[in-house]
């Protein structure tokens, strides 16, 4: 690692698990001071105190993405904590892929999909932006999707949301280039994550591979028995890795903060060497 994330005050939307857990860790243990913010306060809390237990630095808060005072309270509590808003993670998100006749069973969802996924995303700016400008300098990194690339079937809603977070994205680099920093990371598949919990019809997945879709829905049937491991399809040291694990994530998001004040990698698609994934 570069060095550059020692003392940097970091905030991390959904960090109760995923994504947000292993980054919170991986930054505290590269001398972040995190600030560890979920829906489920108990989940928040019990990141930060294995942070604090392993010798980092890192207070919990529980908070809603969704609600624009709760997210403001977590701004207040890191800079209360720390004196300063270095870095917001909006990681938190929620994926409920579903076709739109799905409607009956998916409406609920995708309307908390739009009020995490985008607005979760737009409270957090609002909440760290004044901090920021104030100190002349900040970071937004913003983990978006490859479903936000082009319309996909079976992801009008989830993958609308994640279009509209990277539109949202470059719109603020724009108005705030040379004061805050905006990255954009995108994950492909990730199925170790508690995302694949809130999909609604696991069939809407096909949208996105195409014409591997055949392929694909082997793989998975594959991965569920005693050939799990062939061709490399488990290990991410062969070329053959087939599903990327929530680590790699992680530490792409870690490397776009590991970066000198000056130098802003703007944009990260992360994905298994192997996957299917067209987009």
């Amino acid at each position: 690692m570069a060095g550059h994330v020692t003392n940097k005050s970091v905030i991390v939307t959904g960090a109760g698990g995923g994504f947000g857990r292993l980054t919170s860790e991986r930054l505290a243990a590269l001398g972040a001071r995190l600030t560890c913010a979920d829906v489920n306060g108990e989940a928040a809390e019990a990141t930060a105190a294995a942070i604090r237990e392993a010798g980092g630095q890192a207070i919990g808060v529980a908070a809603d993405v969704a609600k624009i005072e709760d997210m403001r309270a977590v701004a207040q509590a890191a800079v209360e904590a720390y004196g300063a808003i270095d870095v917001l993670v909006n990681n938190a998100g929620t994926m409920p892929l579903a076709f739109l006749a799905d409607h009956e069973n998916a409406y609920a969802a995708w309307s908390r999909c739009i009020d995490i996924n985008f607005k979760g995303v737009m409270n957090g700016v609002v909440a760290v932006h004044d901090q920021m400008i104030a100190q002349g300098r900040g970071h937004v990194v913003n983990v978006s999707s490859i479903y936000g690339n082009f319309a996909t079937a079976g992801a009008a809603i989830y993958g609308a949301t994640k279009a509209a977070v990277d539109y949202f994205s470059g719109a603020l680099r724009h108005e705030s280039r040379g004061k805050i920093k905006v990255t954009v990371v995108k994950p492909t598949g990730v199925p170790g994550t508690g995302l694949g919990s809130t999909v609604v019809n696991p069939m809407a997945s096909s949208g996105i591979v195409g014409q591997n879709v055949g392929e694909f829905y082997a793989d998975l049937q594959r991965m569920k028995g005693p050939d799990a491991a062939q061709g490399g399809a488990l290990d991410p040291e062969d070329i053959g890795y087939l599903i990327l694990a929530p680590e790699h994530i992680a530490d792409a998001i870690v490397h776009v903060i590991d970066q000198p004040w000056g130098v802003s990698i703007s944009d990260v698609t992360v994905r298994a060497s192997a996957d299917h994934y067209v987009r």
